[in-house]
């Protein structure tokens, strides 16, 4: 159609939709210069048409799709975190207002914009995305059953390993008090358990095949704290690292800094932030506390510096500050090919 052949632009806005893709097109002074709207089969067809420009739209469900697909027509895609975005929206909402916005937001020289992910990235977030939910649906169906057995006055003990151990012998007692049915739906439901156990060891499995074959997560397992779930979560978050233009700020990214509120010259610094990917955080955190139990501290160079900072703060503060320097120890390794953490005896430091 005539309307929505490509005309002049210097930078499109696009608005996402599950079917319905609203297009508006601006011109180098940021004037409108073309509202369109097409299905998803044909907004492909509209940007092989048009001459490379700047392309823009939301971080939302299939941005990062589309992303690589218009970037693969000569375009260049840029990604922007949709609170960032919010701001240049005028008056009432709508989806042609949503493109306009995209379009003058992402020609601001300060805007933040999300890293496009290659499949492989894709790929290794969806893997850790089923594994946390199976994690999820794993600690619900244990509290369940252990909910179950208390309205019986039977207690089992926490945590999972020991829940596995003590239920089969709860189940298998019959001078406890359970009910014939209560009895049975608890064998039943524990064999649901034991089969989820088996997939999340299978998904487990193939994310550690993936670090072996990795040379930078390898290298990433060398930092105290990192396992290969960090290692494989941290690449599919943050992918080659050149986003952050120093160390600091992949940790201000993963929410590892103090939240800032300043005015009249006067600094006021508050919790960590907890911006940013909250799944890699955890990773991080968890694994920053291991640490700080397990630790050799007279074999490893960080041993010094933790002894100073829990002589003057909270254990919990230790342990997301050990997290903010393995955030930047990684971003180090990661931008710097062949970069090993060497694990240097203070003595010899």
């Amino acid at each position: 159609m005539l309307c929505n052949k490509p005309r002049d632009a210097h930078v499109y806005g696009v608005d996402i939709g599950k079917n319905i893709f609203h297009v508006v097109g601006v011109d180098a002074s940021g004037k409108p210069t073309q509202r369109v709207r097409f299905r998803r089969e044909t907004l492909l067809q509209f940007f092989e048409r048009a001459e490379p420009a700047i392309v823009g739209m939301e971080a939302c469900a299939g941005s990062q799709w589309l992303a690589r697909t218009i970037r693969s027509l000569g375009h260049t895609v840029r990604i922007i975190p949709a609170q960032f975005v919010k701001p240049y929206l005028k008056s009432n909402k709508n989806d042609t207002l949503d493109a306009e916005a995209i379009a003058e937001a992402v020609t601001r020289p300060t805007m933040r914009f999300v890293e496009v992910k290659s499949v492989e990235q894709i790929d290794i977030q969806a893997l850790h995305r089923a594994r946390d939910m199976m994690v999820k649906q794993r600690t619900r169906m244990i509290s369940q059953m252990r909910a179950f057995c208390i309205e019986y006055g039977v207690a089992i003990r926490q945590g999972a390993g020991v829940f596995k151990l003590d239920l089969p012998r709860v189940v298998g007692d019959e001078s406890n008090g359970l009910s014939v049915p209560i009895r049975r739906l608890l064998a039943e439901l524990f064999e649901d358990l034991m089969r989820l156990e088996g997939r999340i060891d299978e998904v487990t499995r193939e994310i550690e095949a993936l670090v072996d074959r990795d040379d930078v997560a390898r290298r990433l397992l060398t930092v105290p704290g990192i396992g290969p779930l960090g290692a494989s979560a941290l690449l599919a978050a943050v992918g080659n690292g050149r986003q952050f233009q120093k160390a600091r700020d992949l940790a201000a990214w993963l929410g590892l800094v103090p939240r800032q509120y300043s005015t009249g010259g006067k600094t006021t610094l508050r919790g960590i932030s907890k911006r940013g990917n909250g799944y890699v955080r955890r990773l991080l955190i968890h694994g920053a506390r291991s640490c700080v139990l397990h630790l050799d501290r007279t074999r490893n160079r960080l041993g010094v510096w933790l002894d100073q900072l829990q002589r003057r703060m909270h254990a919990n503060k230790v342990v997301v500050a050990l997290a903010n320097k393995i955030a930047r120890i990684a971003w180090a390794i990661i931008n710097r090919p062949g970069t090993l953490y060497e694990r240097v005896d203070p003595a010899f430091a």
